[in-house]
């Protein structure tokens, strides 16, 4: 098993340098600023696609954490300009949040506030002060956070609603893609929002942050992840009814390690010991999607008869956290070989000899013919993925033992 991890961390290395390379080489527009709204499957760049307030941010998340791990000032570089771009094109100077997209050369698209993506620029924001501690970074961050608890969360229910208008009225199309049902709140949105608050509060442990934190977890543990099944519940109403019995595989496993941590952070015992328990709840939900070659299955529904017979990047990325993670704290091997497996299939059908991920293959392993990069393709999730599974090997091997807890059943 030493051998495997070792191994394993090598790999995580190698494969973090080829994504960041990649992102490096063909992504940052030399034209108007900032990086390419679109590069189709063949890497050929797509000139006048717009831009996307999500990529802009993964790709900051991205190049400031990557630093840490490679200490390349090239990456930092990275970092500088999407944080420039961000501010620049970005941010809505006269509202305040930032515009879901704008054009090629930088004007304001799409002019609407998705909280899903003012969560991502929050959790960008945060990631780059620890690169740049700069006071200036962190007040664009708290100044982000605030317009949210003020204008986005339902005092009365808890968690924060979907979308609003430019000037932050109320909307009706609170969809995040044409693929979502249009509801109020959903479980995607309030996942990135806890992920978002968690990284703040690494870096600004504010009394009324830490509050929104809690209660994002508690409601995942109560209202989103379903008490028998253990998987997410993905879209709601106002009042956490929930809608639909869509199952996403990719997204459970996420969670799972994602709420974890959110409870770890916080230094709450009491309600980590809980978040553990959910993540292994939905960690064994997952396994439910897991195909015989040790890839995820993209998504079903709750009688699982029907299903999306595909395997795209993201899920898989997950999973090798998510498995590992299992593993941490159950000590079971089988989540360790889940994770590698997941690699397996990553590494033999998945990557791109450019440096990226393809989107996914069908159930026949054709190739899908999506964006290399994108509105929603990024260097976000494998590069995250890399970096969590570095560090977490890195740790089993210093200290010679994982954590492990009692899982139970009956939660």
């Amino acid at each position: 098993m030493t051998e495997q991890l070792h191994q394993y961390r090598q790999e995580m290395q190698k494969e973090l340098a080829a994504i960041l390379a990649y992102w490096k080489r063909c992504t940052p527009d030399l034209v108007h600023g900032g990086f390419a709204g679109k590069i189709d499957h063949e890497n050929n760049l797509v000139p006048d696609a717009p831009k996307g307030a999500v990529l802009h941010a993964r790709i900051l998340w991205t190049f400031s954490a990557a630093f840490r791990f490679t200490n390349n000032y090239d990456d930092a570089v990275i970092a500088a300009k999407a944080y420039d771009y961000l501010n620049r094109y970005f941010v809505d100077t006269t509202y305040g949040g930032v515009y879901w997209s704008v054009t090629a050369d930088g004007q304001p698209l799409d002019r609407k506030k998705q909280v899903y993506a003012v969560s991502f620029v929050i959790y960008a924001l945060a990631e780059y002060y620890r690169l740049h501690p700069k006071q200036e970074v962190l007040q664009k961050a708290q100044e982000l956070y605030r317009l949210l608890t003020v204008h986005a969360y339902d005092a009365e229910h808890g968690g924060f609603i979907e979308a609003l208008a430019e000037d932050w009225s109320k909307m009706d199309d609170y969809r995040l893609s044409d693929k979502d049902s249009n509801t109020p709140k959903s479980m995607n949105t309030m996942l990135h929002v806890m992920e978002a608050f968690t990284n703040l509060y690494r870096v600004w442990p504010d009394k009324e942050l830490k509050q929104h934190l809690t209660a994002l977890i508690q409601i995942f543990c109560d209202k989103i992840i379903h008490p028998v099944t253990g998987h997410l519940q993905l879209f709601f109403s106002e009042n956490w009814e929930a809608q639909g019995h869509e199952v996403s595989f990719g997204h459970d496993i996420e969670a799972s390690w994602l709420v974890q941590e959110a409870a770890e952070v916080l230094g709450n015992e009491e309600l980590l010991s809980i978040a553990k328990q959910k993540a292994m709840q939905m960690a064994y939900a997952t396994v439910k999607g897991l195909d015989g070659d040790g890839s995820l299955w993209n998504e079903s529904d709750t009688t699982y008869t029907h299903w999306s017979r595909e395997k795209h990047w993201w899920p898989q990325a997950e999973a090798m956290v998510g498995f590992f993670n299992a593993w941490q704290l159950t000590g079971d091997e089988i989540w360790l070989q889940r994770s590698l497996r997941s690699w397996e299939f990553v590494k033999t059908v998945l990557k791109d000899p450019a440096g990226e991920w393809h989107w996914g293959v069908d159930a026949n392993y054709k190739t899908l013919q999506e964006d290399k990069a994108g509105f929603w393709k990024c260097p976000y999730h494998n590069s995250r993925a890399c970096m969590e599974l570095i560090t977490r090997i890195r740790s089993v091997l210093e200290t010679g033992s994982i954590k492990q807890f009692r899982y139970e059943t009956s939660l």
